[in-house]
Parts: structure tokens; C-alpha cells; sequence
């Protein structure tokens, strides 16, 4: 825990190393391929038909290059960090709260965008996100991106929520219960911005520009809320599958969540439906990244060209609710279908905090940001009742 702690307060020192420099180490051209590839991703992103035979993009890929493809899936953006810190793997599907200290850290390498044609079709608000490109290098391809919507029960709000505030403060809800025991939240330390994004609407006078970027009145403020909310919180989660089986059989009605989660159990015929209160909401643009020590790097060049393909990116949107990265895979897609994009949220791309990692130095609070080492340990001190 030490050791990572301090990464996270190198962070920014580290990142100013690092630029044109790294890019001369960059593959320069694609071989053979090794025969196998291995991926850190999160639950629901590499697919291969096991759970449902029309959501399969892993097949076609190893029968057209010989890689067998292995998963490992990970929980939190801090699980994937830890694993691609151990090594053994090639790729990583980080959100930008793990990108650039995966940089930082150097677990992963640059990516000669030039070796993957189908680069060009990338959504251009994409092509330069700053959560994984470093004075114009590029640290990995976009994937897929989203919202962290509000997954809420038909049954108790026959209208969707208009406020977070049915996790963050006690209410008595339609059924004439207290939501106490019945609300979830993230157990990940980047949750803290969805404190600070609600107070950004709620308490204007702490001045919040930035739900990544928090002042320690700011981030007090937040870790306040966290504490009351606390008291109303009957799981944390972090496993979809988990969180799932908590809105099937355990009474939970509300709670942040992915579209991967609502998707899952709209298909089970359960009473749930997501929205994206007044607030706005915080979000996620995942990187497929490539680790500095890659095994199999030739497979990793193969398969980011792969995850490109219109088909690929339209079927992924299908099965997890998110947005492609390729705007050709908006239409005519069978699983996604035209309007799939549309309700998927592409065109509320500026009205997403996107995750970041909160570095000390920031843009918005005069470099006097509590840095995302404190994040850790102050939200495992809120899950643990301090």
C-alpha cells in the first residue's frame, strides 16, 4: 500500500518525463503473431458467446490471427492498476482514473497509432483524450465510453429519479419505506467525485468546478456527504454480478451503476430502468493499453486493430449500454441497432465528468488539489465507518 501511495503522489512529476521520448521505443512494425494474447478488462468487455451466442467478438479474432485470447477481469480501476503492476499480461481496458498512473508508473508503453488502420475512424473528441495521451503521444486506443448512470426499481419510482439525492440523503419513498438499507454505492475511491459532483448543484458556495479537482474545504465537504451516506448504504459494490443479484433478491431499488448492470437485468424481465438525474453524472472512456513488458505484442497490435471494427464496436455497445468509439458502428448494427447510440448517451459526451486521476497540482483550485493517495485511504475510512 506504501509503495502505491506514492506512485500516486509522483504522478504528476512523473508524467513531465515522460513524452517524445518514450515514442522512439514504439513497435514499428507488426510481426507474427505469438499465438496468444492475454487482456485485463472489465466484466462484460471481451465476450466470446459463452453467456449469449450473438455477443462474440473473440472468435473470429483468434481463428483469423492464432491467438488464443485469455481474460482476467478485474473490479476497480486500483484491481487493474495492481495487476498490470504484477505483470503477465498484455492489454488492459483502463479508465481514465487508471491511464496516465499507468503511464506514470511505466506498466505501459506508447502505441504507434500509424500500425492500426482503422485509428483514422476514431471518434475525433477521442483521438487526443488527455486520460491517455501525454504531449502528443498516445498510450493505447479508445475502446468504449459511458455514463455512471442511476439504476433504479420500477416498482418503488414509477418515474425516473430527478435527483441523485435518493442516495445521498434519507427519504421515505412510494412504498412507504425509508430508502435506508436499500441504496448502493461504488466502493472505489473515485466515488468521491460523484460526492463532489452532487454538491457542485446542490452547494455552489464551496465553488466546485471540478469534481476531480477539490480544495480540502471541497473535499471535506465531500467526505461529509460520504460519511451520512453511510448510514443509508447496505452494500458497497463493485462486482456487476454481485449488484445484480442485490437488485434481484436483496431489496436494493437505487444505486450508481453501469449500463452493463441495467442491460442485464432488463433482459431478465426485471422491474429496472436507469436515468441521468439533473445532476449530470460522472463517466468512464476506457483505453485498450499495452503493457511495457507485453509478451505477446504482435497479438496486441492484432487485436487493437480488431476492437476497432465497426461490427465489433456495435456489438460491445449492444451487450454493455455504452457508446462506441467508432461512430460508423452507429449504424446498421442488428444488436445495436440505429437508434442504439442515440440511447446510449452519444450525444451527452459534454455533460460527462469523465473519470480522472486528482493530482495536487489542478487547473481549477490554484494547485491546491488533494491528491488521489488521500482518496484511497479516506474512502476506505468512510466504507469503514470513520
Amino acid at each position: 500500500m506504501q509503495s502505491f501511495l506514492k506512485s500516486c503522489t509522483a504522478l504528476t512529476m512523473a508524467l513531465a518525463f515522460v513524452g517524445q521520448a518514450s515514442a522512439q521505443e514504439m513497435l514499428k512494425e507488426i510481426g507474427k503473431g505469438e499465438g496468444a494474447l492475454s487482456i485485463v478488462a472489465w466484466p462484460g468487455y471481451i465476450e466470446r458467446g459463452e453467456t449469449d451466442k450473438a455477443y462474440d467478438w473473440v472468435s473470429d479474432f483468434e481463428k483469423e490471427t492464432g491467438c488464443k485470447v485469455t481474460v482476467k477481469t478485474a473490479a476497480t480501476s486500483d484491481e487493474m492498476v495492481a495487476l498490470m503492476n504484477e505483470g503477465g499480461f498484455d492489454l488492459v481496458t483502463a479508465s481514465g482514473d487508471a491511464s496516465l498512473r499507468l503511464v506514470a508508473g511505466k506498466r505501459v508503453q506508447p502505441v504507434n497509432v500509424d500500425l492500426i488502420p482503422s485509428w483514422k475512424t476514431v471518434d475525433e473528441r477521442l483521438q487526443n483524450a488527455p486520460w491517455y495521451t501525454v504531449k502528443g503521444v498516445h498510450y493505447g486506443v479508445p475502446y468504449q465510453w459511458g455514463p455512471n448512470v442511476l439504476m433504479y426499481n420500477t416498482n418503488i419510482f414509477k418515474e425516473a429519479p430527478k435527483s441523485w439525492n435518493v442516495v445521498f440523503e434519507e427519504q421515505t419513498l412510494s412504498d412507504g419505506k425509508s430508502n435506508k438499507g436499500r441504496v448502493q454505492a461504488y466502493d472505489g475511491p473515485i466515488y468521491i467525485a460523484d460526492a463532489a459532483n452532487y454538491l457542485m448543484a446542490h452547494k455552489p458556495e464551496l465553488g466546485i468546478k471540478d469534481p476531480y479537482e477539490l480544495n480540502e474545504d471541497q473535499y471535506k465537504a465531500a467526505l461529509d456527504l460520504l460519511r451520512f451516506q453511510r448510514t443509508l448504504v447496505g452494500r458497497y459494490w463493485h462486482d456487476a454480478a454481485i449488484q445484480v443479484d442485490d437488485f434481484q433478491n436483496e431489496g436494493v431499488v437505487a444505486s450508481s451503476s453501469w449500463p452493463f448492470q441495467v442491460n442485464t437485468l432488463v433482459a431478465a424481465k426485471q422491474p429496472i430502468a436507469s436515468t441521468i438525474p439533473e445532476e449530470g453524472a460522472t463517466g468512464w472512456s476506457d483505453t485498450t493499453m499495452l503493457h511495457a513488458e507485453a509478451a505477446h505484442p504482435n497479438c496486441a497490435y492484432m487485436w487493437m486493430e480488431h476492437s476497432l471494427k465497426p461490427k465489433v464496436q456495435g456489438d460491445l455497445a449492444a451487450w454493455f449500454g455504452s457508446v462506441p468509439v467508432v461512430p460508423a458502428a452507429c449504424k446498421g448494427n442488428e444488436l445495436l441497432t440505429d437508434e442504439g447510440c442515440a440511447t446510449n448517451g452519444f450525444d451527452n459526451f459534454d455533460k460527462i465528468k469523465f473519470w480522472k486521476t486528482p493530482v495536487s497540482q489542478c487547473a481549477t483550485q490554484n494547485d491546491q488539489c488533494v491528491p488521489y493517495y488521500r482518496w484511497v485511504s479516506d474512502y476506505i475510512g468512510v466504507i469503514g465507518g470513520r
